[in-house]
């Protein structure tokens, strides 16, 4: 298992009566893999996981993975605030079909490199599928630096990082510190930096709605011909930078329902865009210009 090229992190659609609307999620699971997708997350942040039930989450799980049938894997998000917690949702992960695991340190504790290694540890002999490790300050309330990482790197069934503090240098450190260790770009607003540091994929936002693009702009940091990569990651950045706010879930769905894909309500606590973070949203979608779908 590899965690390579463009992953969009999955959002979780609900229908008129609050409920995930499979139907939703599995037709734009498709539509993502014809534009080149290599993998999907489900149940992460972007997903609203905390704003799931257990039993949803494994539906999530289940819808997407029908939806890919085997053409790329999918990886479960089953961060939660203790070892227990997060090993049961590996399990329902593992029995709904997913291929890996993305895990957040532990969620309203901000333990010590003892604690947090403990944690992952203990999650990781608790399950057969590989462990994306995953540093969000913001999302967790720790920040987990690349000493910390490389610890993690250790324990068996530990094999990549997805990176989202903030600091594009934490990539090329973490590739510098680690060996065969799988280093992902986090963060929607330094994907072009984290390419041309060596990371192997990018878990994204943006890919949600503009997946060709996001491929296209991994293959050219590949190919080097970076002009042409700047002029795509200039379209793609407006949208981006919405990646690091509070209110990522809401933008992003709105995106998707400006270009044709469902993104639709949220659940509480997140509430709707007001006016002008709407017109934020319209204003990015515009500046990826053609090539979107409508």
């Amino acid at each position: 298992m590899h965690f390579e090229g463009v992953i969009p992190a999955a959002l979780t659609p609900f229908d008129a009566n609050d409920e995930v609307d499979v139907d939703a999620l599995a037709a734009t699971a498709g539509s993502l893999l014809d534009d080149g997708v290599t993998g999907v997350v489900a149940t992460g942040t972007m997903g609203e996981a905390q704003s799931l039930s257990r039993s949803e989450r494994r539906l999530v799980i289940e819808t997407l993975v029908a939806a890919v049938d085997g053409r790329v894997p999918v990886t479960a998000g089953v961060s939660s605030e203790t070892p227990s917690t997060s090993s049961a949702y590996a399990e329902d992960a593992a029995a709904a079909g997913a291929e890996a695991l993305m895990l957040l340190p532990s969620l309203g504790y901000s333990g010590d490199a003892r604690e947090i290694e403990s944690f992952y540890r203990a999650v990781s002999e608790s399950t057969e599928l590989p462990i994306m490790a995953y540093n969000n300050p913001k999302a967790s309330g720790t920040d987990m630096p690349p000493a910390l990482v490389a610890r993690l790197a250790a324990i068996d069934g530990v094999v990549a990082i997805k990176e989202c503090s903030g600091d594009a240098r934490r990539l090329a450190e973490l590739l510098n510190i680690t060996d065969g260790f799988e280093v992902l770009v986090g963060g929607d607003d330094w994907a072009l930096e984290g390419f041309c540091a060596g990371a192997t994929g990018w878990v994204s936002g943006v890919a949600n709605i503009a997946p060709r693009e996001c491929s296209d702009l991994l293959r050219l940091c590949h190919e080097g011909n970076l002009d042409d990569a700047r002029a795509i990651y200039a379209r793609i950045l407006p949208l981006a930078r919405l990646d690091m706010r509070p209110k990522l879930v809401q933008y992003f769905k709105a995106a998707m329902d400006l270009t044709g894909r469902r993104g639709g309500p949220c659940r509480p606590p997140r509430l709707e865009l007001n006016e002008s973070e709407q017109h934020e949203v319209e204003e990015a979608v515009a500046a990826l210009g053609a090539g979107v779908a409508a």
